[in-house]
């Protein structure tokens, strides 16, 4: 027989409550296992408890003791992601909701309620929708891209460079993916620490994270208008032009859920990976022996630290079986990347690399994987390369044990990174990221000398320009391999 859907009962009677610090606050009506509140705090730990006592699904409670599952087998994830049929993302089916169980200021409500957005989305619907948003990604032209990310990445080590030390989470890993994703829309001129601030905000969940909110939609607002009158070469144009003929609504949603989840996972993935390079010494040394690339050290960490834990979620269309429990229609499961990348079944031994394997859950699959997950690659790949040439000496100022995370049920987020460097001058943020600035090179016809020359130098007559210079032979041509690499840097 299958275990059954976990429905905890209710009660008022304050006699039945644990004293507060008793370990039975982790366990809620009929002993399912809070996914939150003080007992919850170490999630990873948790999850591998669950996975020991119910398998690869488990039942779990969300705030308000709201039943759900949890999906902690990575064949089970990919099970549930790729079976369109048998489980939605539309929440208007999840029974707790439906009988009211779920209130309207439920913390949770942001991911959980339904909004007219692909993620959101099925069928018919999903397509259109779906298709306006990979038609306006499919414009993007990678190498111009790259060429982004790398002058904004100049910009934010200008900012600190000459200071011998800095947090790479507030001051690069914070700031780097909304510069990127503001030029991408078409609002360059809304990046700034505010925006960053706003965004960060909302999604910490703060008393003013509603203002924050309507700080972004506004800005998202103030661009869908713009390019409803003059359409542009960016990605809210192409969204907005598409034959989808998406409403003013739903392209004002899109813009916001691209944004937004593309910043929050961006800003993830980036410290994950400057933590693994500044922590782990394999991956420190390889890279310096070039034994292993950025790009594989970001898929690495994909694997090890995905950018969302759980991400809310699907729901049960009809009476089903998933991982040996029966589902019930109308059930919730959390979709899990980070228990199910750890899998033991597909990772029996989490010390060894995954290099050149890219079967992680941190995109999800299935009808709804991120369809910006290149983007994502990109800013970690350029904006780590370009970090480590500015500074190759770069090293942690505490110990990795010291560092400070928050954590949720949806996603860990690395809260500093503190590191100490040899301080360096500023570069040209149009030049490719390196180890010294580039001097100003003197034009072969500039045959002037400065106050300093002119004291040292005795004067002498001057020629004729084609007397001074030296015949000079033909530049040797780039190799096929410089050549790539400089395109694919984008330099």
């Amino acid at each position: 027989m299958m275990p059954e859907s976990p429905t905890p009962a209710g009660t008022d009677d304050a006699l039945l409550s644990p004293p507060p610090g008793c370990p039975a606050h982790a366990f809620g009506p009929q002993g399912v296992r809070r996914l939150y509140g003080p007992d919850a705090d170490d999630l990873r730990s948790l999850y591998e408890e669950l996975r020991e006592e119910h398998g690869p699904v488990a039942p779990v409670l969300l705030p308000d003791d709201v039943p759900m599952w949890v999906v902690l087998g990575h064949a089970e994830n990919l099970q549930l992601v790729r079976s369109p049929t048998q489980f939605s993302r539309d929440s208007r089916i999840w029974t707790p909701l439906r009988e009211g169980r779920v209130k309207p200021d439920h913390p949770l409500m942001p991911h959980i309620a339904w909004q007219p957005i692909c993620s959101h989305s099925e069928g018919d619907e999903l397509l259109r929708l779906r298709g306006a948003v990979n038609g306006a990604l499919s414009t993007i032209e990678f190498r111009a891209l790259r060429r982004h990310i790398n002058r904004f990445s100049q910009m934010l080590v200008n900012r600190f460079c000459e200071e011998g030390e800095a947090d790479l989470v507030s001051q690069f890993a914070d700031h780097l993916p909304m510069a990127v994703m503001c030029e991408i829309l078409g609002m360059p001129e809304e990046y700034g620490d505010r925006i960053v601030h706003a965004a960060r905000d909302m999604l910490k969940g703060t008393e003013t994270a509603i203002a924050s909110n309507q700080y972004i939609v506004d800005a998202l607002g103030r661009l869908a208008t713009r390019r409803r009158a003059h359409p542009e070469d960016d990605f809210a144009s192409h969204l907005i032009t598409h034959p989808a003929g998406l409403s003013d609504e739903e392209v004002r949603e899109h813009l916001r859920v691209v944004l937004i989840a593309a910043y929050e996972a961006t800003a993830n993935l980036l410290a994950n990976v400057l933590r693994m390079v500044l922590t782990d010494s394999r991956f420190r040394n390889r890279l310096n022996g070039g034994q292993l690339t950025v790009p594989e050290a970001v898929e690495q960490s994909l694997w090890d630290e995905p950018p969302f834990s759980t991400v809310f979620a699907y729901f049960a269309k009809q009476e089903t079986e998933l991982g040996g429990h029966r589902i019930r229609r109308g059930d919730g499961l959390l979709f899990a990347p980070a228990p199910g990348n750890v899998d033991p079944k597909v990772r029996p031994n989490l010390r060894a690399g995954m290099k050149g394997n890219r079967a992680h859950l941190a995109f999800g699959g299935g009808p709804h994987e991120c369809p910006g997950q290149d983007i994502g690659r990109a800013i970690a790949d350029v904006g780590v390369d370009a970090l480590l040439l500015r500074l190759p000496d770069v090293e942690l100022a505490c110990e990795e044990d010291e560092l400070r995370w928050s954590e949720s049920i949806s996603s860990r987020h690395l809260l500093e990174l503190p590191v100490y460097f040899e301080p360096r001058e500023p570069q040209d943020v149009l030049q490719k990221p390196a180890l010294n600035a580039v001097p100003q090179q003197r034009a072969s016809w500039d045959l002037s000398t400065s106050e300093a020359d002119a004291t040292q130098t005795p004067s002498r007559p001057t020629a004729p320009t084609e007397l001074l210079q030296a015949p000079q032979s033909p530049a040797r041509p780039d190799g096929v391999w410089r050549r790539l690499v400089r395109w694919w840097r984008g330099y």
